[in-house]
Order: structure tokens, then sequence, then C-alpha cells
């Protein structure tokens, strides 16, 4: 899958009539519905019927079941998803025909012109970190437009289109679509290598953040993380401003006696205006260093003097759907999914897991994410999982990709077992995994379902044996 080139952008209204191919995808359905919202003629498809369709039949979008050639009649713009292959019908006929064609990132994009744009980025953390700038600038009264990657727990959806002049989205790096959009303030939380199937070295990646941030008027760094962190210098000899959110002495938003005592992570943010505690409702410390980003937006879009306003609302923040999120209690057994899916995101999610549990056992279900990550990253996975307790392996979740010969869920597995014997099961089968689970389980354990797949049906199945049991 090449990288996604940017294109010029035109008004939505402009783009009009737009049809949108596989519009149930939870990237493409909240900007179809903004789309509507504005007053452009909409429409859209997918392979499967599904509640997202649903929603957008609820806002009177015309939506259908299937692909076919019928569905471009008076279509001037097609938008695709980077899971859209060239060999979809409706895709190599809008192109026979000279539609204009979008990937979802311009049309996106379009929405965000002449609004004051922030663009959330980085390896971790992008989802909850554009969901507390979004939940931030509501709490000031903002009423901001926003785009992220998951539902706000608060709210229960993933976008929102406001009156006020904001507009927040969760920037993708994985197929280089961040480079499209035309932000004011771009946020760079972390870079650590990651989808080297598209950007094919470390380098190259780094190099992708840095063409990202250079695009905007100032940019917010996540200063605990080197590879952010190594974006200052250029980025200041570019003559963008940067604001360094962060541990060190010198960071403009600094983060004072960061700790995670039971799940409830604290610190005190520092700026030269404001300083005071700031005590979050979601757990790790990491989710502590996503709060201090945001807090910077809020300083960079004028909001500085209100710290101790900006401090209370995110504490208030209590999450995304999927971000360790709990899903039951059942037989004094808590199940908690989450989308961590690279290795430095296992550790973060296990180690906030530690903190929550206290006493009990950490039970860790995984599915890793793509063929081309886990060959990548096998042992890296296998370190992170020996975090946990007691381990189970699934399968990988292929998404986008085809099979690689020999790459399997079993190579992590195999990885985290020479960590922790004894400890660690493979289990292919994802149906296998709720009976697995519910024979090593105990009272007090935390169970956590991990990956961006569908591991997520897990847990469920889970709390039904153990309600039935």
């Amino acid at each position: 899958m090449p990288l996604i080139q940017p294109v010029d952008l035109i008004a939505p209204q402009a783009a009009g009539p737009v049809h949108f191919v596989a519009v149930g995808g939870a990237g493409m359905s909240g900007i179809a519905a903004m789309y509507d919202a504005v007053g452009v003629p909409v429409s859209g498809c997918d392979q499967a019927d599904s509640p997202v369709l649903d929603e957008l039949r609820a806002l009177d979008i015309d939506v259908c079941v299937g692909h076919d050639l019928s569905h471009l009649e008076g279509v001037r713009t097609v938008v695709v998803s980077t899971a859209i292959r060239d060999s979809n019908v409706e895709l190599v006929e809008a192109r026979r025909r000279g539609l204009r064609v979008w990937h979802r990132s311009a049309a996106l994009g379009a929405l965000m012109l002449g609004k004051n744009a922030v663009a959330v980025s980085g390896t971790h953390g992008k989802t909850t970190t554009s969901a507390m700038v979004a939940c931030l600038m509501t709490d000031l009264g903002v009423d901001p437009s926003f785009v992220v990657g998951a539902p706000v727990t608060a709210t229960g959806t993933s976008y929102h289109l406001g009156q006020g002049d904001v507009f927040v989205i969760e920037a993708d790096e994985s197929d280089g679509s961040f480079l499209q959009y035309p932000a004011d303030i771009s946020v760079v939380t972390n870079v650590e290598a990651d989808h080297l199937d598209n950007w094919l070295t470390p380098e190259n990646y780094a190099a992708g953040f840095l063409a990202f941030a250079e695009r905007a008027r100032a940019v917010v760094i996540g200063g605990d993380d080197p590879g952010a962190r190594a974006l200052v210098e250029p980025l200041r000899r570019a003559g963008v401003q940067v604001v360094v959110a962060g541990s060190d002495p010198d960071a403009d938003v600094r983060i004072d006696g960061l700790r995670d005592d039971g799940g409830h992570a604290s610190a005190t943010l520092v700026t030269a205006q404001d300083a005071g505690p700031l005590a979050l409702a979601v757990p790790g410390v990491h989710n502590v260093r996503n709060a201090a980003v945001a807090y910077a937006v809020g300083v960079l879009l004028g909001h500085g003097h209100e710290g101790e306003r900006m401090r209370a609302a995110l504490s208030a923040f209590t999450g995304t759907h999927r971000r360790f999120e709990t899903v039951a209690e059942a037989s004094g057994v808590r199940i908690v999914d989450d989308y961590a899916h690279h290795p430095t995101e296992l550790r973060a999610t296990l180690t906030a897991a530690r903190d929550v549990v206290g006493d009990g056992r950490v039970v860790a279900c995984f599915q890793p994410h793509l063929f081309t990550r886990t060959r990548d990253f096998a042992d890296d996975f296998g370190q992170a999982l020996a975090l946990a307790d007691e381990v189970v392996v699934l399968d990988v979740y292929p998404a986008r990709e085809d099979p690689i010969p020999g790459v399997t869920g079993e190579l992590v597995a195999v990885a985290a077992a020479r960590r922790l014997p004894g400890h660690v099961r493979y289990v292919a089968g994802l149906d296998d995994a709720p009976a697995t689970l519910a024979e090593m389980i105990q009272s007090g354990d935390l169970v956590l379902t991990l990956g961006a797949g569908n591991v997520t049906t897990v847990g469920p199945k889970l709390a039904s044996m153990l309600g039935d049991r």
C-alpha cells in the first residue's frame, strides 16, 4: 500500500455531490455526516449492513449495502479509505469517468479549511490526546468541531460539527495522510518506529513526522519521548513555534510529581503563568503526558490564563472507546478492553493495569494486528506481555494485509513464554479464547483484551460465561 499523496483541497460545498465508499467505517461515517450537516448531497455504501449505516439512514443519508456502478450517478467526488483496494469496482469506474477521487483525509481536510485547526498525531496516544483537546475546548465553551479515532465516552460519538472556530482532528501517520491536513497547530505525542510496511525504515517514518509538523504555525511536542523531542531543534530552525510538554525543567508545560497510585494518575502542571494539580479519571502515567500536551494546546489557543479551569476539565475526562474501557465485572473479575497494538502501548496499558489491580493478577489476551507488525515486533511484543501474570496470545488479525508465510501469533507467544515460562498459551482460534480464559481466571483478576482487531468480541463472551458460572 503506497503512502497517500496530498492533493489540493476545495470547500466541501464545491465538491458535492459526494459518494463515500465504505461509509460504515469509523473514520468515514462521521465525515459523511458532517458533509451532510453542511448541506452537501451525500451518499455512501459498504459491503455489509451495520448499526453505523442505520445511524446514517436516520440522518436521511442515502446509504446502500454492496458496491454498484449505479451509486456514482450524479456524483462529482468519490471518497475512499486506505482499506479500499484499487480493484474496487466503484473506484475503478470513478477514475474511468474522471471523477474527483479523494482519500478520506482530503475530505476531512476540506472541512478544516478556514478553521483554527488542531491536528494531533504520534505513534501512540493520538486518539486519547485529540479527544482530550476536544473535550477541553468544549468545557471552555468553544464548541469545537472534532473528528477523533474512537467515540468519546462522555458523548458516545467520535465526531461533532460545532459552531466555534476550532477544529480538532486525529491525524493518522500510518499511511502518510497526516500530510494532507491544513493545521494551524500540530501535535506530536511521540515518534517510535511503526508502519514500516509503508514507511520502509524508521528514518523515513521520523522524517514524515517532521514534514507533518513543519506545515503548522505552532507545534506541541511530547517532551518525554526521545523521538518527538528530536523534532524540536529542526522545527525551531525552520521558524516554527514549538511548545514542549514534559518532565524536563525547561519544558514550557512542565510535569512535576508524576505518579499513578492505584490507577489514579496525577501530577502538577507548571507553566510561566500557572501551576496546579492535575488528577485524572483515567489510569496510567502516559495519560498524564497526554493531558499535559492537551493543556499546551489550550495555551496556544489563548486559554493559558484559565489554567485552573483547563486542569479541571482534563481531570473530568473519562476516556474514549477501547482505551482501558471496562467491559464487565463478573464473579469478582474485571474485564477491560484496550486498543493497544504496539509493544510500547502494551507496556503502558499493562503497567496501568498493575496499578489498578492491586494484589490481584493481570491476565492479558492479546491479538496481534497485521502480519508485518507481528514479523517486525514479535520479540518486543513478547517482552511487553511478560508484564502480565498470565497471557493468552491469539492469531494475527490481518486487516488489510495478505498472510506472510511463517508469521503467526505463535511467534509472539513463543517470545512471551521465554520471559514468562508456564504462563503463556497460544490459542489460534478467536472463538476458543473466552473458554480458555474462563478456565484460567480467578476472583480478583483483571482481564485485558488487547489489540486493534476483533478481539473486542472476547470480553463480552467471557463475561457471559462467568455470569453463568
